[in-house]
């Protein structure tokens, strides 16, 4: 008797695994990566969220579950200070305000969340705005 051929991926002939949209696959990231970082009191998280319009940070200290300071580009300070700029300009901008209320509330080394984005672009540049203001990770 011949040995049988074995052939496939064992899912089947024609299955295929199921596509992620866009989210989904930013949130997979997401939970990974908050799997291995958290914010505790000394240091917590800077957390980033972009929308196709808008970015918003905020310093959470997990332990607690309360968000310690916040910005985004829907704050009337940071609101006078767009004026048509690129995203990217933008986003430094709310990084630098961000650190400031930071520093305002006596917090200098945080955790950086990118939540799931790659590491470029409007993600980046909050970043190195915040460094710019005092913030240190």
């Amino acid at each position: 008797m011949p040995a049988p051929v074995v052939t496939g991926t064992g899912r089947g002939d024609n299955e295929e695994m199921p596509k992620l949209t866009t989210r989904e696959a930013r949130l997979r990231r997401h939970h990974r990566v908050r799997n291995k970082i958290s914010g505790t009191a000394e240091r917590p998280r800077l957390s980033v969220f972009r929308s196709l319009s808008h970015i918003y940070a905020q310093v959470i200290d997990d332990t607690t579950g309360r968000t310690l300071v916040s910005a985004s580009t829907l704050d009337a300070e940071v609101k006078g200070q767009l004026d048509g700029k690129p995203k990217t300009a933008e986003a430094e901008i709310v990084g630098r305000v961000l650190g400031a209320r930071a520093k305002e509330k006596g917090i200098d080394t945080v955790v950086f969340d990118r939540g799931g984005y790659l590491y470029h672009g409007r993600v980046k540049a909050l970043a190195e705005g915040a460094r710019a203001s005092g913030l240190r990770f």
